[in-house]
């Protein structure tokens, strides 16, 4: 079972600082969630993938992933819990900037033109990190269904895949932090 305190204080510990920083979207921020911290660690990867699964639910697709590095970690741990209790998930990995040998490819992993697919993430903030995944991965035909974040910053994510028909789920949002 997903414990969600545990991941808010885990959260809280390891990957929420305070100061002047510039996020990946250029925006000016007060904060810092800096979840590989979490990702990275096996308390949180069990309970990130966890929630996930859990979020998941009933409505389990053929593969997850997102961009990398961010989703990685998060693809493994959903993959690794899955793997355990015997349920039938791949994972795809989209790459920033193209290989510049071999296929060439943006996506990778074992899938199929077609498959549904749920984009996972760990911080959404504008949602372009996960937009630029969904586009890479509809340009292969995989058929995104919806995104799932660790954390919402609250900071128009959510009306971003909204407005391109997509769903946030996150597992948390920064009100659970006591910020905004």
């Amino acid at each position: 079972m997903y414990d969600r305190q545990a991941l808010i204080e885990l959260i809280r510990e390891q990957a929420l600082q305070f100061g002047d920083f510039t996020l990946a979207s250029g925006k000016k921020a007060s904060y810092y969630l800096d979840c590989r911290k979490v990702t990275l660690d096996a308390r949180g990867a069990k309970l990130i993938g966890e929630g996930m699964l859990e979020l998941l639910g009933d409505q389990m697709p053929a593969l997850v992933g997102g961009m990398a590095i961010g989703a990685d970690p998060i693809t493994a741990s959903i993959l690794t819990l899955a793997g355990i209790r015997e349920m039938p998930l791949r994972g795809i990995i989209v790459r920033k900037e193209s290989k510049t040998h071999g296929t060439g490819k943006y996506v990778e992993g074992p899938y199929d033109s077609g498959e549904s697919l749920v984009i996972v993430e760990d911080v959404v903030t504008t949602g372009g990190s996960s937009l630029k995944a969904i586009e890479r991965c509809e340009s292969v035909g995989l058929k995104v269904e919806r995104v799932l974040a660790i954390v919402d910053r609250l900071e128009g994510g959510r009306e971003a895949f909204a407005e391109r028909g997509y769903e946030l789920t996150p597992l948390l949002t920064i009100k659970d932090f006591g910020i905004k």
